[in-house]
């Protein structure tokens, strides 16, 4: 996934003949923080809500205003993971997007990115979680995937966070059973660490079950 596959084409951008009152509205309109300046094609900065607010006179054009961000963006065969750091590191709420000219091609949206992340960790599939804690010399994924399919499952998604001064880290596993009591024990039977483990499947069980004796009161 690159960042020229991520690009949002309804959200325009904005000209230094704009006025701040109609960036502002803009801005709730799509309920952004950012919007870029442009100029036909060419990017001329990000411009941020501070640098709006700070101005009495809102029929001011944006292109008097002096820009508190120093022109963040990526080039549109950028990786993905690229875009998500400009995002985490200027606390960005859209990314532009330019060609190797420097043309404006588009803006990544914050929304863009969560729902990217919704697809590629699976969120809106059922399953259960797994959390292990391992060495980071034991990072097998071919093994814990070996472990998971030995019970029939699959590994949806993953992932790996590691700690500062230690040589533990966690690894996330999603899968796609939502009983994973077995696969939990294979886990126990290798020796792994479990952390954690997440599923809904008692939970449903119990309100089922408090349903059924509701209704069967309720017919006495």
């Amino acid at each position: 996934m690159i960042a020229l596959d991520l690009i949002a084409d309804s959200i325009p951008p904005v000209h230094t003949s704009d006025t701040i009152q109609k960036v502002l509205d803009r801005m709730i309109e799509f309920r952004l923080r950012h919007l870029p300046i442009v100029n036909e094609e060419q990017f001329l900065g990000l411009l941020a809500e501070d640098d709006l607010i700070a101005e009495s006179d809102y029929q001011t054009p944006i292109g008097a205003l002096a820009l508190s961000l120093v022109n963040p963006y990526v080039l549109e065969d950028q990786h993905i993971y690229d875009v998500i750091r400009l995002f985490y590191e200027q606390q960005l709420t859209i990314v532009p997007v330019l060609d190797a000219k420097s043309n404006y091609l588009g803006l990544i949206s914050i929304n863009a990115i969560t729902e990217y992340f919704a697809k590629i960790t699976s969120v809106s599939q059922p399953g259960g979680i797994i959390v292990l804690e391992i060495s980071n010399k034991n990072n097998s994924l071919a093994h814990m995937a070996q472990i998971v399919e030995s019970d029939n499952a699959q590994i949806l998604s993953s992932y790996v966070q590691s700690f500062p001064d230690s040589t533990r880290m966690e690894v996330t596993l999603k899968v796609n059973k939502l009983d994973i009591s077995a696969i939990t024990a294979s886990f126990l039977r290798y020796e792994y660490d479990i952390k954690a483990t997440f599923n809904h499947t008692d939970i449903n069980d119990t309100t089922r079950d408090r349903y059924d004796s509701l209704m069967n009161y309720l017919n006495l």
